[in-house]
């Protein structure tokens, strides 16, 4: 069953992420993705983890702390929009994000972790949310955002980091 979100609930740049996993409703996508990026992180050879394919490139380990952190930063925006009226949030800096994230120095166990740690509760938020709240509309780095398409925007985003790495660096 492929899930339908109005393009009036988010930015046209997120198209890309939300395309990739409509074709779940998103407490599906929310736990398929979970076990799918758990299975692919735990495959990856370990010296691919501190890989960079080109200069000033990430390595798989900031990518996936760059996954957990958008991840939290999204459930942050979802959580927000469902329970105040009129919210504007602002934006994050990625790069500044992941510049001061010090993943490099964790280990891939660690990141794992985190990661499953971090999409558990981010399925407890969402299994919290009624149908209205789903399509409750904010406003994030002065751009639409719905509740439910938050959560589509997590889902694709990590695959779209698969997929990039696996491309790029494997």
């Amino acid at each position: 069953m492929e899930t339908t979100i109005p393009t009036s609930h988010y930015h046209p740049y997120f198209k890309r992420y939300i395309d990739l996993v409509v074709e779940h409703p998103l407490k599906k996508a929310l736990k398929l993705g979970m076990i799918e990026c758990k299975r692919f992180y735990k495959s990856l050879p370990e010296d691919v983890w501190s890989y960079q394919y080109a200069e000033g490139k990430w390595t798989p380990k900031e990518i996936l702390l760059h996954v957990i952190d958008t991840e939290r930063v999204f459930s942050y925006r979802a959580l927000q929009i469902a329970r105040s009226n009129q919210v504007k949030l602002r934006g994050y800096d990625e790069n500044l994000f992941a510049k001061n994230s010090n993943a490099n120095n964790r280990t891939i166990k660690s990141l794992i972790n985190e990661y499953m740690g971090v999409r558990e509760a981010t399925i407890a938020l969402f299994k919290s949310f009624s149908e209205d709240i789903l399509n409750k509309i904010g406003t994030a780095d002065d751009k639409p955002l719905s509740v439910i398409a938050a959560g589509f925007i997590i889902c694709g985003h990590e695959l779209h980091h698969i997929n990039i790495i696996k491309e790029r660096y494997i």
